[in-house]
């Protein structure tokens, strides 16, 4: 049975935890950053590729809060692609109707950075075609940490409210589908919230590899899925035993 969703007028949102740029890179005798960047140049075949996919919102886990504990120089580098992207590609977004958002802290980011991300975000308010959410500095046990700590002082709560509280807009559509490359089988505290009903894609190539027909395949097996959201399955009519059979 196909998943409930595909007949629903709203799209899709996807979340992709990009792993395997190093390896990647290290396998044919490159320096890690070189997988990095060639990660970059997936994020733009995907974020084009998206929205011709029927997702509405993509969310890319693009560096966590434990990523902190890379080398130096790695995460420098990595620093450096991230003010990059936002300088570079801030036209090409609102050219194709995509309003881009950062998740995660601010404060640790290096200098120019946070400022940098908020005029991206600002520029690109207005796209309607595809919601890029971008994870930086990013746990989601600290993020839904952070909303308990808010909540505790409401009188009244809903899971509605709170979602609002963890994602920090209201509306947000729940995950549908988390995708990892590199063949790594965990979800790494990312979305734990928002996917806490995604279905889960994993597949081996390595996200400098990932193209948009290894997007399209994660949808085919994602719509081929029956989701029930904790229900059971409906009975067909002929399911039902007959009380002459009895």
């Amino acid at each position: 049975m196909q998943s409930k969703l595909v007949s629903r007028d709203d799209k899709l949102h996807v979340g992709i935890i990009m792993d395997g740029n190093g390896r990647w890179a290290t396998r044919r005798g490159l320096l890690r950053m070189r997988g990095h960047e060639a990660g970059v140049e997936a994020i733009r075949r995907i974020v084009e590729a998206a929205p011709k996919q029927g997702i509405g919102t993509l969310t890319l886990y693009a560096f966590s809060t434990d990523n902190w504990r890379r080398p130096k120089a790695e995460v420098a580098a990595l620093m450096t692609l991230l003010r990059f992207y936002l300088s570079n590609e801030v036209q090409s977004l609102v050219e194709n109707g995509v309003r881009l958002t950062v998740i995660g802290r601010r404060d640790r980011l290096p200098d120019g950075i946070a400022n940098a991300i908020a005029r991206a975000e600002k520029a690109t308010a207005d796209g309607g075609t595809l919601h890029l959410r971008i994870a930086v500095d990013y746990s989601a046990r600290d993020t839904i940490l952070n909303a308990a700590a808010k909540a505790a002082a409401l009188t009244s709560l809903t899971r509605e409210a709170f979602s609002q509280l963890v994602t920090g807009e209201a509306g947000l559509r729940d995950v549908d589908l988390i995708i990892r490359t590199s063949g790594e089988k965990r979800l790494s505290d990312f979305l734990l919230w928002e996917g806490a009903y995604a279905e889960l894609h994993f597949t081996e190539r390595m996200w400098p590899e990932f193209e948009a027909s290894d997007l399209a395949e994660a949808l085919t097996v994602f719509h081929g899925r029956e989701r029930r959201f904790g229900g059971l399955r409906p009975i067909a009519a002929e399911e039902v035993p007959s009380l002459s059979r009895v």
